[in-house]
C-alpha cells in the first residue's frame, strides 16, 4: 500500500530542501519525524508537515484497523524545482543587480503493508469421546432443575404461615372487639344508676 502527498510552490529553494531530505531517504516515518524535529535547517518544517500528510492518506485508503504509522515508509522523495521570481535590486551609478526568489515542489511517496487478518477458528467435528461426555452432560441436567422446585415449597410453606399469621391477627382483633363492646356496656349500666340518682334530687 503506498500513497504520495505535495506541497506545492514552497518559498525556498530546491537545494536547501534537499539536504534536509536527504537525511530521512528510506526511513520508517516515525524515525523520520523525529529526525525532522530535532533539525535546525528550516525546510525540516515543510518536509515534516508533507510526510504527515502522506502517512494519513495511506491510513485513510487502507483503515486504521489494518494500517498504523508504525508500519509506514518513505520510498521516494522529490524535491523539484518551481518556477522563480526575478526581482531588481538598484544600486549606485544607475546599476542594477538582478535577484532570484527560488521555489520547489516537495513530493512524499510512502509504503506500507497492511497487517494481515487473523484466520477465526472452525468449529471442530465432535468425536465419540466428547459425544459421550454431552451425553452425560445432558443426564446431569435434571438434577439442577430440581433447585427451583425445592423453592417453591420453601415458598408455599412461607405462604403458608403468613396466612397462619393473618389468621392469629383476626381472632386477636375479634376478642379486642368483644372487649370493647363489654366496656360499654359496662359503662352504660354506670350511667344509668347516675342518672336515676339525679332524679331523686330533683
Amino acid at each position: 500500500m503506498h500513497a504520495i502527498a505535495r506541497t506545492k510552490y514552497l518559498r525556498m529553494s530546491p537545494k536547501k530542501v534537499r539536504h534536509v531530505a536527504n537525511l530521512i531517504k528510506g526511513k520508517p516515518v516515525l524515525e523520520a519525524l523525529n529526525i525532522l524535529n530535532f533539525t535546525p535547517n528550516a525546510a525540516a518544517q515543510p518536509l515534516a508537515k508533507t510526510l504527515k500528510a502522506a502517512a494519513s492518506n495511506a491510513i485513510a485508503n487502507e483503515g486504521t484497523s489494518k494500517l498504523k504509522a508504525e508500519d509506514l515508509a518513505i520510498k521516494k522523495i522529490y524535491i523539484d524545482e518551481a518556477p522563480t521570481m526575478r526581482r531588481v535590486r538598484y544600486q549606485s551609478m544607475g546599476r542594477v543587480f538582478l535577484l532570484r526568489k527560488r521555489m520547489c515542489h516537495i513530493t512524499i511517496e510512502v509504503e506500507g503493508e497492511p497487517e494481515r487478518e487473523i484466520a477465526t477458528r472452525t468449529a471442530k467435528p465432535r468425536t465419540k469421546k466428547e459425544g459421550a461426555e454431552g451425553e452425560a452432560d445432558t443426564a446431569e441436567q435434571p438434577k439442577r432443575t430440581r433447585k427451583p422446585a425445592r423453592k417453591k415449597a420453601t415458598g408455599a410453606k412461607k405462604t403458608s404461615k403468613t396466612g397462619a399469621k393473618k389468621k392469629a391477627v383476626k381472632k386477636s382483633a375479634k376478642s379486642t372487639g368483644g372487649t370493647k363492646k363489654s366496656a360499654k356496656s359496662k359503662t352504660k349500666g354506670k350511667a344509668e344508676p347516675a342518672e336515676e340518682k339525679k332524679k331523686k334530687k330533683e
